[in-house]
């Protein structure tokens, strides 16, 4: 069935609209489309291939409740994250661009002052650096725990509580 729309006139009142009863048969129609179109569910943004019902009632919503709808494909897995939470980069010079990868990697040739960019509340990154050289971590990471060994390879992780100007460290040493 098409959408019935209701005739409201020109002005109200004027006597040109659908009579009353005329207009809720439309509204009755249009409902009854939606609820048998839509699993039960009475809004016409939703659609069957956008909900599973996993224990519907068997009488729809005519009691009020639906035991148990969910988006279709909401689990979250590895394929669907983002590259910066499943992807690993080399710090090339010394910025750490934090939406670009979930691991960073480096080989210090130098005395390195790291920096930071795109940093968000509640991201986490891990550098995995090495390098006999000193490694000074951005002015407003606060180390933990731990200190750098450029002996041996340190995985640092980071994690920022309040977007770039505050980040959390610990640094872990290869043993």
């Amino acid at each position: 069935m098409a959408k019935q729309t209701i005739n409201i006139g020109t002005s109200a009142n004027d006597g040109t609209g659908d009579p009353l009863r005329s207009a809720m048969d439309k509204t009755n129609d249009n409902f009854t489309e939606l609820y048998n179109g839509a699993g039960g569910v009475a809004d016409g943004a939703v659609t069957t291939a956008k909900l599973a019902a996993d224990a519907v009632d068997s009488d729809k919503i005519a009691d009020g409740a639906i035991d148990a709808v969910h988006i279709a494909d909401d689990q979250i897995t590895y394929a669907k994250m983002g590259a910066e939470f499943t992807t690993s980069a080399t710090i090339s010079a010394s910025d750490v661009d934090w939406s670009a990868a979930a691991v960073h990697t480096k080989t210090l040739g130098a005395n390195t002052t790291l920096t930071f960019s795109n940093v968000s509340t509640g991201m986490v990154i891990d550098l995995v650096i090495d390098g006999n050289y000193t490694l000074t971590l951005s002015a407003s990471v606060k180390e933990i725990s731990g200190t750098y060994d450029g002996t041996v390879t340190n995985l640092i992780q980071i994690v920022s509580t309040n977007g770039a100007t505050e980040q959390w460290a610990t640094i872990s040493k290869e043993a």
